[in-house]
């Protein structure tokens, strides 16, 4: 598979002069960026542009899922320093034929506001059941730069930032395997016996019939609760990263953050597995831009999600996009079985969009970034997706990917998600980013996990990772707080739909 993304930026005037150049990401092309239909009455304009992208999907059956990408915009007037969030309208978007765009608002579940509670962002996807490239020109999302404080002659810079999601459909479905991964939930008294979540209702946790438990522990959690309401628990719909945040990702953040606010946001120390950020007088850049991005800890992980708009993942949402709806398979891995490639794999085109397995990629069993499969040679994460491109025999297992179609849940790089074992976990209300840090680049968003890491706990496997590790109901460090940047930690996003 092809793992391209290209984020463009544009400089442009109210009157439509503009110039743009290009920077790649990860298997999105975003290009061809304008501005058009000014209105200046209601002091709006049309962001126009086209998008395509790979391996897309929409499908009515079981799964009724499909791909979409999150598409979202920032902007500089002349002169400044700071890259703002462009608001976008809830309606008026134009969306190509075959297509359909919806707005994410900063609160999904409230009435639309351009300026107290606007669209911080728009998804695209098809209208149809379909697979191959999605690709789309002229679409056309409507941004409200007077909510923005903008005058109609404004001069700015604009950039349109393109990241692909899975959606993950409203549903029931189960968490723990029945097997006893260490820390995983079940429904007491039976170790044996996994916990179906079944609406959004608040659970109950602890020792008495039929309620939710797991073993307790420093790095587990303190098996306290109740896990209220407004914990995000995964039965209501949401979109998931299809893969885990990029190095590009990651530099083209940097370089929309200020001199004060990307200082605290990158980790200049780091060197070697892989990690290839730097800096230099034009900015940031990566020599492994399609490969996933180590070396960020939680504060670098909130911030990405908080001026993205998108928001963290809990630990049961975790569960609900590796198993989807069906039976739990004691102690498997996010492709739904137990069987797993021996490795260790080599690679070619190392450090390329088209970086890929060699030799030892298994065409019947789960493919996965662990220990195992990970060489010492490689000593590092690899490029998302890449699993997912291979010529042999494509399917959910050989790809590693869960039941909806995300990338890399068990294995690569560790999953920073919200845990239910701390009273400051449990407080994550699902709220979203909004676009804007704090003036020294951290998120600011109201009960997420504090910026020492408390409540931020790790879900999946890792690189240099035991197969255990790996599994998807494994918790042995589900509520662990650790604030530091390491070599297997990165992260991705969701967003609620509701």
């Amino acid at each position: 598979m092809n793992q391209k993304k290209r984020v463009l930026s544009v400089i442009l005037l109210f009157v439509f002069t503009f110039i743009y150049y290009n920077c790649y990401a990860n298997n999105i092309i975003v290009t061809n960026v304008s501005l058009t239909g000014q209105n200046t009455p209601g002091q709006y304009v049309m962001v126009k542009f086209d998008i395509s992208w790979e391996n897309s999907w929409r499908t009515s059956s079981a799964l009724n899922n499909w791909d979409a990408a999150w598409i979202f915009v920032k902007y500089r007037e002349i002169g400044a320093n700071e890259w703002k969030h462009a608001w976008l309208n809830n309606t008026g978007h134009l969306n190509p034929s075959g297509s359909i765009i919806t707005t994410g608002l900063v609160k999904p579940d409230t009435v639309f506001n351009p300026t107290t509670n606007p669209g911080v962002g728009a998804f695209i996807y098809r209208d149809a059941d379909g697979t191959g490239t999605f690709s789309k020109t002229g679409v056309q999302i409507r941004w409200n730069y007077g909510a923005n404080g903008l005058t109609d002659n404004s001069i700015v810079d604009i950039r349109v930032f393109a990241i692909e999601q899975v959606f993950v459909p409203q549903g029931g479905f189960f968490v723990g395997s029945g097997a006893p991964e260490k820390g995983a939930f079940y429904k007491f008294p039976s170790t044996t016996s996994p916990f179906q979540i079944s609406d959004e209702s608040e659970i109950t946790v602890g020792t008495a019939t039929d309620n939710l438990y797991y073993e307790s522990g420093f790095t587990m959690g303190d098996a306290l609760g109740p896990i209220p309401v407004a914990f995000p628990k995964g039965y209501n719909a949401f979109y998931c990263m299809k893969y885990e945040i990029t190095q590009q990702e990651y530099v083209d953040f940097l370089n929309c953050l200020t001199s004060s606010q990307d200082t605290a946001r990158y980790s200049f120390a780091s060197a070697g597995n892989r990690y290839g950020v730097t800096y230099s007088s034009g900015g940031y850049s990566t020599s492994y831009p399609y490969v996933a991005c180590n070396f960020i800890n939680w504060n670098d992980v909130a911030a990405f999600l908080d001026w993205s708009g998108l928001r963290p993942m809990t630990e049961l949402e975790f569960e609900k996009a590796c198993r989807g709806t069906l039976p739990p398979v004691p102690n498997e891995y996010a492709w739904g079985n137990t069987d797993l490639a021996a490795g260790p794999y080599t690679l070619e085109n190392i450090g390329t969009s088209m970086e890929s397995v060699l030799s030892a990629y298994s065409p019947t069993s789960g493919n996965a970034a662990i220990q195992q499969t990970i060489a010492a040679n490689i000593n590092g994460p690899v490029r998302v997706g890449i699993f997912a491109g291979h010529s042999l025999n494509w399917n959910r297992i050989t790809s590693g990917a869960t039941y909806y179609g995300i990338m890399e849940m068990s294995g690569n790089l560790e999953e920073r998600c919200v845990t239910v074992g701390n009273p400051t976990g449990r407080a994550f209300n699902g709220l979203h980013g909004n676009g804007l840090l704090s003036t020294t680049g951290y998120a600011n968003v109201t009960n997420w996990p504090n910026s020492a890491a408390l409540g931020a706990g790790f879900r999946g496997g890792i690189y240099r990772g035991t197969t255990v590790r790996a599994r998807v109901s494994y918790r042995y460090y589900a509520g662990m707080r650790h604030p530091d940047r390491l070599d297997y930690i990165g992260g991705r996003g969701v967003r609620s739909v509701f």
